[in-house]
């Protein structure tokens, strides 16, 4: 196996830290636990990436789960280019906006009135302020493991004790502005129930990731998701799913229709923007008619509803919309996973898949939440990283964060990525049999 060279990248890095707090413009890009030099990418195309080294590799970060397409898709810089020669940005109304809103309206049946904002994190910290004017009510109940957006009041992890006043996943946010966020481990009906059977009368809305993708793919349990919808039913709180992630990413279009989970507000991102910043909060009419100018409830942005993202994100769905464009992604998750399972099963470690998505758990235990995950050694996910990126495969560098299958990756490419893991496992996961 030929060593990587990433002279160029490392000598990048160094420079970015001294301009860039951390060198990088969001913190998993820093590799830092991976004890590791991030690569600087120079292009990409299809299912690939370039760095400024000059190595190519088989991308399944995909901007985060952005390039459903696979990058640069000729059909959507054809329209890019359309709306950039009309103007970049105008802080008024188009009829684009308009049109991707009839797209999404139509295909997420939950979702009578959606608004455009500029991320997903923006969309999220929307819906909460949206569900507490509606209910009246102030406790937000999310999962431990779901990550949300970096907004003040989402940022918690569990606290010692249900109900307690929660600790802050970051420096710089009050207590007092947690303290109506409660985190619940992920999967576990029980001590959700314990919780609203305590204080469910306060709470404003359980907000969840479907299939998280933000500790690993984890599959929910159709049990929790079914106590999820009969305790918001009785204590009259909302359900805010955020499928940033998940949104237009099944063949079945969302997580919400493939689970039969009834949200009255729903979050959207990186795949409506179709690789421009853009994020979008929809639901129920009654609840979105609040947002102001016609209710009470603020918010409000610069570039919101962008003409290029806006045209991007057009692009994106529309081609997804063909019959068997979406279908091509879902056979190709299909038959990667059927082949996975038969590495999982030979070499006795731990796999989830969903929708375009994807997670390789290097433990011979089941994962269902984000204490299973965090049990994964991180020396062993960071060789694992590292030998895949030597091999010109590139994961997301995280245990943490879910890998994707656009629509450019083909059987081949995955046959040679199946190949290349297996070989990866063999040479560093001690549990694998190498009978």
């Amino acid at each position: 196996m030929k060593e990587l060279i990433n002279i160029r990248s490392q000598r990048a890095f160094t420079e970015a830290t001294k301009l860039i707090p951390g060198g990088v413009n969001s913190p998993v890009r820093a590799w830092k636990h991976l004890n590791a030099t991030p690569i600087f990418i120079e292009k990409a195309k299809g299912p690939y990436l370039w760095d400024i080294d000059g190595n190519k590799y088989v991308d399944y970060c995909l901007s985060w789960g952005v390039s459903i397409l696979g990058h640069a898709h000729p059909f959507v810089l054809r329209e890019v280019r359309k709306a950039v020669k009309r103007g970049t940005s105008y802080g008024a109304p188009t009829l684009h906006e308009t049109r991707l809103a009839s797209i999404v309206n139509q295909r997420i049946p939950t979702i009578e009135k959606v608004r455009f904002v500029s991320s997903g994190t923006e969309a999220v910290m929307t819906a909460v302020r949206l569900a507490r004017a509606f209910t009246g009510r102030n406790i937000i109940v999310k999962f431990n493991g779901c990550y949300h957006g970096h907004s003040d009041a989402l940022l918690v992890k569990s606290g010692s004790g249900l109900g307690n006043i929660q600790e802050s996943s970051s420096k710089g946010i009050p207590d007092e502005v947690v303290q109506y966020t409660v985190s619940l481990p992920f999967n576990d009906s029980a001590s959700l129930t314990r919780f609203f059977e305590e204080k469910g009368n306060k709470v404003a809305a359980i907000l969840l990731e479907i299939v998280p993708g933000n500790m690993g793919v984890i599959i929910p349990h159709q049990q929790f998701l079914e106590q999820i919808q009969q305790l918001a039913e009785s204590y009259n709180c909302l359900i805010i799913a955020d499928e940033v992630i998940t949104g237009f990413r099944h063949r079945m279009v969302s997580a919400q229709q493939y689970y039969a989970l009834k949200p009255d507000i729903t979050t959207l991102g990186k795949i409506i923007g179709g690789g421009f910043p853009l994020g979008a909060v929809g639901g129920r009419e009654e609840i979105l008619e609040l947002l102001a100018p016609e209710g009470p409830v603020y918010q409000a942005g610069t570039l919101s509803g962008n003409p290029v993202a806006v045209r991007a994100g057009i692009a994106t769905l529309t081609w997804l919309s063909q019959p068997l464009e979406l279908k091509k992604v879902f056979d190709n998750t299909v038959y990667f996973e059927n082949n996975l399972r038969r590495l999982a099963e030979k070499y006795q470690f731990q796999y989830s898949v969903w929708g375009g998505m994807f997670s390789i758990f290097l433990t011979t235990k089941p994962v269902v939440n984000f204490h299973d995950v965090s049990q994964i050694p991180d020396y062993l996910f960071a060789e694992f990283h590292r030998q895949l990126l030597q091999r010109s495969v590139y994961i997301s560098p995280s245990k943490y964060e879910a890998n994707f299958i656009s629509l450019a990756h083909s059987k081949k490419i995955l046959d040679d990525t199946l190949n290349k893991i297996e070989d990866t496992i063999i040479k560093i996961y001690p549990y694998a049999s190498h009978k």
